[in-house]
């Protein structure tokens, strides 16, 4: 396929390579490639034909932009592509030229060749996420007691683990590892129906043929042609789609705590990673960009799937070629996505120091809801609430430390001041940080469990 130069910047050469235009067409050759085989292994054809159609189905011998250019006149890429096959045999073997494309249709060799190059697709996706998943998971195995903000509605609430942050990160990718796999399987299958579906030409012989080409091709065998049938086809796609959500959704907070302001965390740099054409000193997160990128364009593609499903009778009119159009720029957006996810967090600085400063620039508002839970076990929720809250607009009103303003308020407090607190503990972010770090290291386990079975299936 053509890939523009702003396309291939948020991709990569080797999801681009599965989906180029030589290797659709040479997965439509291996489709004919195989049903000649299976046709003559059951008689449907000559064993003849069979070897003199296998010999020329073989991409480079074709002009491709020819193919694609007459594909536009004729409605399908299938149509020239056969027409070309045909005239090459019938160059060696005129008698064998008549079997070509013998019983099928255009949507079976287009159908299944696209399956052919997404297996390989979804192959480089899982590679991906396999050392994606690895290097997340070691990251929280390192940053388990952490202390980081955690952040809602985008404003500082609690003191969480960063480990428990990465855990986040990765236990959707483990769950996309696994319904990739899974949708995989159901919709990677063969496409043989013939003209409406029903494999007449090759009569009883059809659905031996059909056995035989799903085995050769390991793909497979549905339990009839699924032309308008896409239901699995697109499921397949839309967990594509949420995977590519889920890289966002890692890029989106990895951006944010690389901001200068915050300055939590940054992506590797040097050899001109990241830099600015104007400004010397900045340091760009173009990792977080491109997973950003595909994100935001993902939501389209899979609303377009959605859309082609109502296809009309037993072919689709524009529906299925809207859907085929669509369907390269699922994986190019994932793969560039998570090609640039790997190089960030293979080289991914934490700066833990400055995690502790920015939790104790916030003058220990933070701890704000412990305090009240360790009052209110005295004096009662309900008021141990309205006194905090009391005591945290005094801290921001006079500039200090909630620790102070609490230790002065439980010192003039009648009701509190006996109390044996250790207001100290109360406002240690390590302490703060050990309710995430525990629940972390739990689902740390499951998710290493979890890979680990996946890579075992």
């Amino acid at each position: 396929m053509s890939v523009n130069i702003f396309d291939s910047f948020l991709t990569t050469t080797e999801m681009i390579t599965v989906f180029d235009d030589a290797a659709v067409v040479q997965a439509m050759f291996r489709f004919e490639e195989s049903l000649a085989r299976a046709q003559a292994l059951e008689g449907v054809i000559p064993e003849s034909a069979a070897r003199a159609i296998a010999s020329v189905c073989i991409a480079h011998l074709y002009d491709i932009p020819a193919l694609v250019r007459a594909s536009r006149r004729a409605g399908s890429l299938a149509i020239p592509l056969t027409k070309e096959l045909t005239k090459t045999v019938a160059l060696f073997n005129p008698e064998s030229a008549t079997f070509v494309h013998y019983g099928t249709t255009s949507q079976d060799v287009i159908d299944t060749a696209m399956v052919l190059v997404t297996r390989d697709a979804l192959a480089l996706l899982e590679a991906g996420l396999d050392t994606l998943i690895a290097r997340l998971l070691q990251l929280a195995e390192t940053h388990l007691s952490t202390p980081v903000l955690a952040r809602t509605l985008m404003q500082p609430a609690q003191v969480t683990s960063f480990g428990f942050k990465l855990v986040g990160w990765a236990a959707p990718l483990v769950r996309a590892r696994k319904q990739l796999r899974s949708a995989a399987q159901r919709a990677l299958q063969l496409q043989l129906g013939g003209a409406v579906g029903t494999l007449a030409v090759m009569a009883d012989k059809g659905p031996l043929v059909a056995q035989r080409m799903a085995a050769d091709l390991a793909i497979s065998l549905p339990d009839a042609p699924w032309h308008t049938q896409r239901d699995e086809w697109v499921r397949l796609g839309l967990e594509v789609a949420v995977l590519a959500g889920s890289l966002g959704k890692i890029a989106i907070d990895l951006s944010l705590m690389a901001q200068g302001e915050i300055g939590e965390l940054a992506e590797p740099s040097g050899n001109g990673r990241g830099g600015s054409s104007a400004m010397p000193h900045k340091r760009n997160p173009v990792s977080a960009m491109i997973a950003l990128a595909a994100a935001t364009r993902t939501p389209q593609r899979a609303a377009a799937l959605l859309a082609s499903m109502g296809q009309q009778h037993e072919r689709g009119l524009g529906n299925w070629q809207a859907e085929l159009a669509e369907w390269p720029g699922l994986f190019l957006s994932a793969h560039g996505a998570l090609n640039a996810l790997n190089e960030a967090m293979a080289g991914l600085l934490v700066d833990q120091q400055r995690m502790g400063a920015n939790i104790d620039a916030l003058q220990g508002l933070v701890y704000a809801e412990a305090v009240a839970i360790h009052l209110g076990a005295v004096i009662g929720r309900p008021q141990a609430h309205s006194m905090v809250e009391q005591l945290s607009q005094k801290t921001v009103k006079d500039g200090v430390q909630l620790s102070c303003v609490v230790k002065d308020a439980i010192a003039g407090d009648p009701r509190l001041k006996e109390s044996a607190f250790d207001v100290d503990a109360w406002f240690d972010p390590v302490a703060a940080a050990q309710p995430a770090a525990t629940l972390a290291r739990g689902q740390l386990k499951q998710l290493i469990l979890k890979s680990e079975k996946i890579h075992e299936s």
